[in-house]
């Protein structure tokens, strides 16, 4: 008898299962279906998220590579080399400052450049323990647009890809505006 009233309770609760799963968990989580193999979007480290997290010295060059990058979003090349440039002197350790060179060497076709800095600031998010998906969409997208203007463009798909997973707003035109790094 105990079985019989207790079958419309366990239908009901399993009716509302993907309900309750859809609408959150008791502790406030969100439950968001992935398909096998792809990765979440995530809200990659900017150079301005990046403002305090560091010593002063860091904090002044993230500022100079903000500059720069704002030189660039203008189209003065030489004023945006200038302040990463300086970024580095300031900050020999700030990888931002690296992955702003090889976007701004990337734009102005030096493939050679853009792919030398991309690897210094892999290295420099590495030793710091920064690598994850926040700080991987710019080197996998940076990567990719070296690639596809090398002529590997199978391989450039495939980063591109892996890219857009990550930030589909930022690597939707394969391309890193000096805004997007900012």
């Amino acid at each position: 008898m105990n079985r019989r009233r207790q079958l419309p309770q366990l239908l009901f609760f399993f009716a509302l299962c993907p309900l309750i799963i859809q609408m959150g968990c008791a502790n406030g989580q969100i439950y968001v279906p992935r398909s096998p193999g792809l990765r979440p979007t995530v809200a990659p480290l900017t150079a301005t998220r990046a403002i305090g997290g560091y010593d002063s010295a860091r904090d002044a060059s993230l500022r100079l590579v903000i500059e720069g990058l704002d030189a660039d979003q203008r189209g003065d090349a030489s004023r945006a080399l200038a302040k990463y440039q300086r970024a580095i002197r300031v900050d020999p350790t700030n990888p931002f400052a690296f992955l702003a060179l090889s976007r701004h060497h990337l734009e102005g076709d030096s493939t050679d450049q853009a792919s030398a800095f991309l690897d210094q600031a892999r290295s420099l998010f590495e030793t710091q323990g920064r690598l994850g998906p926040a700080v991987d969409v710019w080197g996998l997208g940076l990567r990719a647009g070296i690639d596809r203007a090398r002529g590997r463009n199978a391989r450039a798909d495939a980063l591109f890809l892996e890219a857009r997973q990550l930030s589909p707003s930022i690597w939707g035109d394969e391309r890193l505006s000096a805004a997007e790094l900012r």
